[in-house]
């Protein structure tokens, strides 16, 4: 029987300090994050005041913040890859071309939903 481990306080705190040492590292070592943190700085404050209604402000803010969220996670998926196999392999480069992607796609994403959002509004 698997045993359940206590949920309280203290490991709540545990789990955001692991969190806010993910991001710090994220910062200090990851040049693309950094730059998607700027962008996120600017861009979120912009969505909730350009957005009208609350719908098109969860719109134009949810996706920089998942490309936030994706490219920790590329980068995560990259020092495993570089630890785990420091010399090249394609399976290795695979993986890291695949979270590549997925931020990019993130960004597509970014640049359709603000399209679709503010250009009629500037059009007419």
């Amino acid at each position: 029987m698997a045993t359940t481990i206590p949920r309280g306080p203290r490991q709540i705190l545990a789990a955001f300090q692991w969190s806010m040492k993910g991001l710090k590292a994220a910062y200090l070592h990851e040049a693309s994050f950094r730059l998607e943190v700027f962008l996120a700085v600017v861009v979120v404050p912009l969505g909730l005041w350009l957005g009208h209604g609350g719908v098109e402000k969860i719109v134009l803010i949810t996706f920089p913040i998942l490309v936030l969220s994706a490219e920790l996670l590329n980068s995560a998926i990259e020092a495993v890859v570089d630890k785990v196999s420091p010399e090249f392999h394609e399976l290795a480069g695979r993986a890291k071309d695949m979270g590549s992607a997925a931020v990019f796609l993130l960004l597509v994403m970014v640049m359709i939903s603000w399209g679709l959002i503010l250009v009629p509004r500037w059009l007419g």
